[in-house]
């Protein structure tokens, strides 16, 4: 499907799927994250190096809602890292294709990083390759691939993206 032939519903419903998504993160209600997923899902963060030459190695990845969660669980309980929150900017979702049931979603994002010291800092700059469901009436990420541009992690990546 063409981009001139999308309806306006669905670019506001993908952009409200990004937007609460952000949000889940940045508000740290991060048990809420893995419904954003569907059961069976790719959740991956890779530096860009690595997509482009095709290197699988990524900085975190899940297959499955189950990962997700359990990822969840080990950080609030198992992880030991400096207290931080994050606050995301997105561009507009550019609706890429819609073919059987999924939507092709690219974004760019940049994440501001704030310390207990409250100093705030650019953290991870990249885009977000999306492959977007709907499940149950809800758009859901089938696919969610965060290349990032960003060569250096100043602190342990524990936050999802």
């Amino acid at each position: 499907m063409l981009e001139n032939t999308i309806s306006q519903e669905l670019k506001n419903e993908v952009e409200d799927l990004l937007n609460r998504y952000a949000q889940c993160i940045d508000n740290d209600e991060l048990e809420s994250w893995p419904e954003f997923f569907t059961d069976s899902c790719l959740y991956r963060v890779i530096p860009r190096e690595n997509e482009e030459v095709g290197l699988p190695a990524a900085v975190m990845w899940g297959d499955s809602k189950g990962m997700l969660e359990d990822r969840i669980v080990a950080l609030r309980n198992a992880n030991v890292y400096q207290v931080q929150w994050y606050r995301h900017i997105i561009s507009n979702p550019c609706i890429q294709s819609v073919s059987n049931g999924e939507i092709s979603v690219q974004s760019n994002y940049a994440v501001f990083k704030t310390c207990n010291d409250g100093e705030s800092t650019v953290y991870n700059v990249g885009r977000y390759v999306d492959l977007i469901v709907r499940e149950g009436g809800v758009l859901k990420f089938k696919e969610r691939s965060v290349i990032f541009d960003t060569h250096k992690i100043t602190t342990l990546m524990v936050i999802p993206i």
